[in-house]
């Protein structure tokens, strides 16, 4: 079994070594490895069974770290990623030779990106490669905030959790690329889209489902529990027509419902506060997930926001 703890310097000496482990940031926990180790990278979508077409994030301390692994920094990706490296932002940018195409399946663009959590910070600090980090769950299981999750996982499956505590975020980073020079979303996350927009003008969404996806998070069904989830707008109606509601749960937004018990109904944000709603996410899939409900019913949220990264995660976690 993994040993969950707060060595950096051991979990340093492990990934020097070629090992895969579970490294905290802001967002979610990650499975890491070095991004220049072809065998650390296989040990990563082996562990996750994670299919090979679907790329990795490179994570970096620093934006000068990345400039060496890619061909250039369009004006607008520096823009952002002075504004909002280190966070949770990844771009796309073209690679250099020295990333693997096995981290990108192929594509001649790389993820990169600065995590914004002091353990990680200090880890990266010690290393002279990047690691690539996907999130430390099973492929397409709901991704994990704290490593009690990660051991819960893959437990058995890596020898080192570096415990960061819970993530200040709790869902994934937004992927922004670039064509012609002009900003693409292609998946929406803890960076808000306003955000993005007040810092450099009008940005288009292209997060759409897809078999050969060019960044993280772009395939149909992703983040999803093993219990049935229905989405709903209107949570009231949606309940009426069950008859049945004993062995029924309901993740809400900010408001508790009648029809249903109070315990099997949980709130992402009393306060109606997207960013709550959004580090609750995950970990509320899970609880929901592992307390035998034959069913989970999930109101989507205003779609601003932190609200349009939440509501991408439920349409792929209720995906068929």
């Amino acid at each position: 079994m993994s040993t969950i703890g707060t060595d950096i310097q051991q979990a340093a000496a492990l990934l020097k070594a070629g090992e895969v482990l579970a490294i905290p940031t802001e967002t979610v926990y990650g499975l890491a490895g070095n991004a220049l180790n072809a065998e650390a990278i296989v040990k990563i979508f082996k562990t996750k069974n994670r299919p090979f077409f679907d790329p990795l994030i490179c994570h970096f301390k620093d934006i000068d770290a990345i400039r060496p692994y890619v061909k250039s920094i369009p004006t607008k990706a520096l823009l952002l990623a002075n504004q909002f490296m280190p966070g949770p932002l990844t771009l796309l940018l073209e690679k250099q030779d020295s990333i693997p195409d096995l981290i990108t399946n192929g594509s001649d663009l790389v993820a990169v990106r600065v995590p914004n959590h002091p353990m990680t910070q200090a880890l990266l600090a010690l290393l002279d490669f990047p690691l690539a980090a996907p999130s430390a769950n099973p492929f397409g299981y709901i991704s994990p905030t704290t490593a009690q999750h990660v051991a819960d996982q893959l437990g058995d499956k890596i020898p080192y959790i570096l415990d960061g505590g819970d993530c200040s975020l709790g869902i994934e980073s937004t992927i922004v690329m670039f064509e012609n020079e002009e900003p693409v979303i292609l998946r929406l996350g803890a960076l808000k889209m306003e955000d993005i927009e007040n810092c450099i003008g009008k940005v288009s969404i292209r997060s759409h489902s897809s078999s050969n996806p060019q960044a993280p998070g772009q395939l149909e069904k992703h983040y999803a529990p093993h219990t049935k989830i229905v989405l709903t707008e209107d949570i009231n109606e949606t309940i009426s027509s069950i008859s049945n509601k004993e062995n029924i749960a309901a993740l809400l937004f900010s408001k508790h419902i009648k029809e249903l018990k109070l315990s099997n109904q949980l709130l992402l944000s009393e306060s109606s506060n997207t960013d709550e709603a959004a580090k609750n996410l995950f970990a509320f899939l899970r609880q929901l997930d592992g307390q035998g409900f034959e069913l989970i019913i999930a109101e989507l949220l205003p779609d601003i926001g932190l609200g349009r990264a939440i509501n991408d995660r439920l349409r792929r976690a209720a995906a068929k």
